[in-house]
């Protein structure tokens, strides 16, 4: 694996005020992203870790410190430059889909491979998430489990360096989830993206090439795992 660093953060906070009250949801973080690495963040609710991924995927800005991705300073970036981050480099996959309920399966996905100049093939990614039947299909007429693999597909078919989970099995059951595991690691594997799931399931971890683990608003350990664990192989 090239240790060629994708994204770096460097000492970054993110506070938020609530009526009298500052909240430090992020405090001070240093983390290096290395391109085509599966990255996992780990830790409770309320640890920051999804506040990490927001500032990560461009939602978010610091409070303090800086972000750069692929060598250019994302600190202070106004909406226009987030917004075309957003599109160009970023594929998103939620905990609960964020599909749009009246679009089909396939328009779901054509959607986000209208955002990017060279997307990867619509039909192609619905296939690859054993879809390809269900892509005239509304979310509604759906599993759980099946909408997540349409989200996945809109994710990947933009292409884009880095793909975001944010608890992507958390609404699944375990079976399914595991399943959604081994598409994230096949999409690492196959098309070079840099995936990073979040989750507060810790044997997911099993399966990364490095751990992040978080508490309190900061991360307090980086683990190398040499020989990450097949998806298909982790059980919860």
């Amino acid at each position: 694996m090239t240790h060629h660093v994708l994204m770096n953060l460097n000492q970054v906070t993110r506070t938020f005020v609530m009526g009298e009250v500052t909240v430090e949801a992020l405090k001070e973080t240093s983390l290096q992203v290395y391109q085509g690495e599966l990255l996992v963040i780990l830790g409770p609710s309320g640890s920051g870790k999804s506040t990490l991924l927001n500032i990560m995927g461009g939602m978010d800005l610091p409070s303090t410190g800086e972000l750069f991705f692929n060598g250019e300073n994302l600190s202070q970036a106004g909406d226009a430059l987030l917004t075309q981050f957003r599109r160009k480099e970023i594929g998103f996959v939620f905990q609960f889909y964020n599909l749009i309920p009246d679009l089909t399966a396939q328009e779901n996905v054509e959607l986000a491979a209208n955002l990017v100049e060279n997307p990867l093939p619509v039909a192609k990614m619905l296939a690859e998430v054993g879809l390809a039947e269900r892509k005239d299909h509304f979310p509604s007429q759906l599993s759980g489990g099946e909408q997540q693999r349409v989200s996945i597909a809109r994710a990947a078919a933009k292409n884009p360096r880095l793909l975001l989970c944010d608890e992507p099995t958390g609404a699944l059951d375990h079976q399914t989830g595991k399943r959604i595991l081994g598409l994230l690691s096949k999409i690492n594997r196959e098309s070079g993206s840099t995936v990073i799931i979040v989750t507060h399931n810790t044997v997911i971890g099993e399966m990364a090439n490095r751990v992040v683990r978080m508490r309190s608003g900061k991360i307090v350990k980086i683990t190398g795992n040499p020989s990450p664990v097949a998806p298909e192989r982790i059980d919860w």
